[in-house]
């Protein structure tokens, strides 16, 4: 299997985050995957930013969920972008995406789009809660899903297949051979995040990993790694 190159919320180091011009970008770099976040809106739009708050990524201030479609699409999201909602994605770039979700609710949204559009190959589904990935497992069957963990130990190997994960998608900064090996011999692909660094790289080599999270587009120009 090829390793992969995930490009994080596009190509955040260098244009603004979870934007279409940043997916463009990560497109053409040609990265494997582009890594997006979703929210809902006070009306029940699937919305593309990271944080629950729009305080950091654009000129506005308050929670998504407070905030209707319309008001988030008069917020400036950096450059002039607009903050998207994921069908706008899904029409911008034709590279698969892994679509991280926050909790079951927008596990229930993101699902029916999946069926309206036959998403199923296209979109790999990914979070930090467990019974966020269940709930999108039972509700598209045949969907890939990544357990994401900032914090852990062999334990995220057992949860993820408790949830019928397929993918473990873990914070470099903790990763170790022990955690490694035991996802190995549950059939659990890894992926790295967030691989910035020449010290990453490194060790995003000599654990074997199947792919990195990257905030820049240098891992596939650069052609550092080969399957």
């Amino acid at each position: 299997m090829n390793f992969l190159t995930i490009g994080h919320r596009g190509v955040m180091g260098v244009e603004p985050e979870n934007t279409l011009r940043s997916f463009v970008a990560a497109q053409q770099a040609g990265l494997d995957l582009i890594e997006l976040d979703l929210h809902l809106s006070k009306d029940g739009a699937l919305v593309v930013m990271h944080d629950a708050k729009v305080d950091r990524t654009t000129d506005g201030s308050g929670p998504i969920a407070e905030k209707t479609l319309a008001e988030l699409r008069a917020l400036d999201a950096g450059r002039g972008e607009r903050v998207p909602v994921f069908e706008e994605v899904l029409e911008a770039v034709q590279t698969p995406l892994q679509a991280e979700i926050k909790d079951v609710a927008a596990a229930r949204t993101l699902a029916e789009v999946m069926h309206a559009r036959d998403l199923t190959r296209r979109v790999e589904v990914s979070s930090f809660h467990d019974e966020a990935i269940a709930e999108i497992r039972r509700l598209v069957p045949g969907v890939r899903t990544a357990l994401v963990a900032s914090r852990y130990g062999t334990d995220v190997v057992d949860r993820a297949v408790a949830v019928g994960a397929g993918s473990v998608c873990l914070d470099i900064r903790r990763l170790t051979l022990e955690v490694v090996e035991h996802a190995r011999a549950s059939g659990l692909r890894i992926i790295g995040w967030v691989v910035n660094t020449q010290e990453h790289l490194r060790l995003v080599r000599a654990l074997e990993l199947d792919g990195a999270t990257t905030d820049y587009p240098d891992i596939k120009r650069t052609g550092r790694f080969t399957a």
